[in-house]
């Protein structure tokens, strides 16, 4: 009862106070809606996975007027947050985390804030037209492709975003940044001979929650822009490239390096004490070439954070052709770019240096 008598005089005192803008632009989304929006709107709103990550990645957080309780309550993992700790003041407009994907905000809470324009991730037009209509907000979706990894689809995300933000160049400015590092992994692994290439397994690997060791991804970004061995690639999966793989399938890959993600690292090392016999009969295990990884998988890609684990990847399966890379400085470089600081130490005091053995194998 609340809500409905409180909405519409919500609706008409934003609308009162809202000034006529002499400037707009039409762009069509990723969802494929036809959205016209304010030219550089002053106030926006972040709803989703990652959406705020992109607007902090264009160097446009100053245009946030507030943040989804998620970011607030699980501040590790997320360098973008790491980095702007304004955005921690800030108040909040719905709940988000994965149970709020392509599901209405929190209405009341948006119309207080009063934003000129709300990004949301993977929502379906006809919730994004439906929430744009009965706020009189516009409503622009944005995506990274399928979720738990990214594609080019968050190129053309960056792009839209910088075109209605004004931050054109720095979304060119990202995308190539993105795009040689690629590149630069490609010139130091293309020619890589099937004699150096071991069986890799990447576990641990957060999908909507923290899992241990089963959980991985047949096609997974660090992996594949090195050229390795994916060994989850021979597992069968219905849909997706998240699947959990049976403890048997993971015995017969018997996978020479395993990657342990960090969101997953607990668990894992929760697992190792319970059934030591189990870990033991990986060949990776014995010859203790367990490394650690930073997690990237965390309310979507952390796509600086995928960038600093292909390079520790790299140095760990091709040290020779990595030997004048220092993952950490990279990763710090990588940060200070995309999010505007370095907070490489404080990933690393979270969840361990990037690269490194793990720590709780026994002799």
């Amino acid at each position: 009862m609340k809500y409905r008598i409180w909405l519409p005089v919500m609706l008409l005192l934003v609308w009162m106070a809202t000034p006529v803008l002499a400037q707009s632009l039409t762009v069509t989304d990723m969802a494929g809606r036809s959205v016209r929006v304010p030219a550089e709107p002053d106030r926006i709103v972040c709803l989703g996975p990652g959406a705020l990550r992109l607007i902090v990645y264009l160097d446009a957080q100053d245009r946030v007027a507030g943040v989804e309780a998620m970011e607030k309550r699980f501040a590790a993992g997320r360098p973008y947050w790491l980095a702007q700790p304004q955005l921690h003041t800030l108040p909040v407009v719905g709940p988000g985390g994965p149970g709020a994907i392509n599901k209405k905000p929190d209405m009341e809470a948006v119309l207080r804030i009063g934003p000129d324009l709300i990004f949301a991730t993977y929502m379906d037009a006809p919730l994004a037209d439906e929430v744009a209509a009965t706020l009189g907000i516009p409503v622009v979706v944005l995506s990274y492709g399928e979720l738990s990894r990214f594609d080019r689809a968050v190129y053309h995300s960056l792009e839209l975003a910088g075109r209605i933000l004004n931050r054109q160049r720095r979304a060119d400015e990202v995308v190539k940044y993105i795009e040689d590092l690629r590149a630069e992994l490609k010139r130091r692994t293309a020619d890589t001979h099937d004699g150096e290439k071991p069986g890799v397994f990447v576990g641990g690997i957060g999908y909507r929650g923290a899992h241990g060791i089963t959980s991985t991804q047949r096609n997974y970004i660090p992996l594949d822009w090195n050229h390795a061995v994916n060994l989850a690639g021979r597992v069968d999966a219905a849909i997706g490239s998240h699947v959990f793989v049976d403890r048997e399938v993971l015995l017969g890959l018997d996978p020479e390096v395993i990657f342990i993600d960090g969101a997953g690292r607990d668990l894992v090392a929760e697992d190792y004490r319970k059934r030591p016999d189990f870990y033991r009969a990986l060949s990776a295990f014995r010859s203790r070439k367990v490394y650690r990884l930073l997690p990237f998988n965390f309310y979507t890609t952390n796509i600086g954070t995928a960038m600093a684990d292909a390079l520790a990847i790299g140095k760990t399966l091709y040290p020779s052709r990595f030997a004048d890379v220092d993952p950490a400085e990279r990763a710090d470089a990588i940060y200070a770019f995309l999010v505007g600081r370095p907070v490489y130490d404080q990933m690393a005091a979270d969840y361990g240096p990037v690269g490194e053995p793990v720590r709780f194998l026994q002799p």
